[in-house]
């Protein structure tokens, strides 16, 4: 297994095994270093999960988070296509942010679509030049769409960081925490122990040339997200209000109908999932 990371969301830690992986500290944007390294690797698989995955960072930076949610994909592709590269399947993660507001639950593949930020402009964007690479050079490409993803390692000091990782260091940490708008609006949260299995499946099934949701496929509230929180981490959250942010979604649960006939169930509930969250973040905060 090969890793590309430029450590700006992770870190080395979080890679178990890692005498079984070779990592590479390198940023997806270098093309000749990708380049170079698909020739070297000869990969079967390839999971392109890198992303500035910051609605509000792409609102800042437009031109730094295209060069990396699409500029490196359809330079990988491009690549792949001009040397005959013989990869078993090329995965690109993109994001429930494509749905954008429209009014349709739950979320099927085929719903309406639409962006409302860079951030999802080029999650979009991207998914198609991926599906049409596969379409025009027979190519093993497929798309999936994250929702909510959440678990033990994510950084809650990452400006990328999604909002389960900061209530976590905000109730770990006696931290207030700002909840942007009413807290009524709803994502759909996935484990990544879930997620791991939805592309384990998409893989062996050798899905190509689709667009296929992981979620959960339930729909819940920030409010009642930190409801349930406080209760598993037996704390109060201090709490700070501020006015919501453009660009952010209102609701957003998916139909994961695609990913079940694959065989998927979700095995983490939201309350299940963060006792396991807040078990793994006790831990670590004990062994340091």
């Amino acid at each position: 297994m090969v890793v590309v990371d430029n450590l700006s969301m992770g870190a080395i830690y979080n890679i178990h095994h890692r005498d079984q992986v070779t990592i590479y500290i390198q940023d997806v944007r270098n093309e000749k270093f990708m380049q170079q390294l698909l020739q070297e690797e000869q990969p079967d698989y390839i999971y392109y999960l890198a992303a500035v995955a910051s609605v509000a960072d792409s609102i800042e930076r437009p031109a730094e988070t295209h060069a990396v949610n699409h500029t490196a994909v359809f330079n990988m592709l491009e690549y792949i296509r001009k040397t005959n590269l013989p990869i078993k399947q090329f995965l690109f993660t993109s994001s429930a942010a494509v749905y954008g507001n429209l009014p349709e639950l739950p979320k099927h593949e085929d719903s309406r679509v639409d962006p409302v930020s860079p951030y999802a402009i080029d999650k979009y964007a991207t998914e198609r030049f991926v599906l049409a690479y596969g379409a025009l050079y027979d190519l093993p490409t497929v798309c999936v769409r994250f929702f909510n993803v959440y678990g033990p390692g994510q950084n809650p000091k990452s400006p990328y960081s999604g909002v389960l990782s900061i209530l976590t260091d905000c109730l770990k940490n006696n931290k207030t925490f700002t909840r942007y708008g009413d807290g009524t609006q709803t994502r759909d949260f996935v484990f990544v122990e879930d997620v791991i299995e939805a592309l384990w499946l998409i893989t062996t099934h050798h899905v190509r040339r689709e667009v296929i949701n992981i979620a959960n496929g339930n729909e819940n509230s920030l409010n009642k997200v930190i409801q349930i929180y406080e209760a598993v981490a037996d704390q109060s959250l201090k709490l700070k209000e501020a006015p919501g942010r453009g660009g952010e979604v209102k609701r957003s649960v998916a139909s994961i109908s695609r990913l079940v006939d694959l065989g998927y169930t979700t095995h983490w509930s939201l309350k299940a999932g963060l006792a396991a969250y807040w078990e793994g973040v006790s831990h670590a905060a004990s062994r340091n």
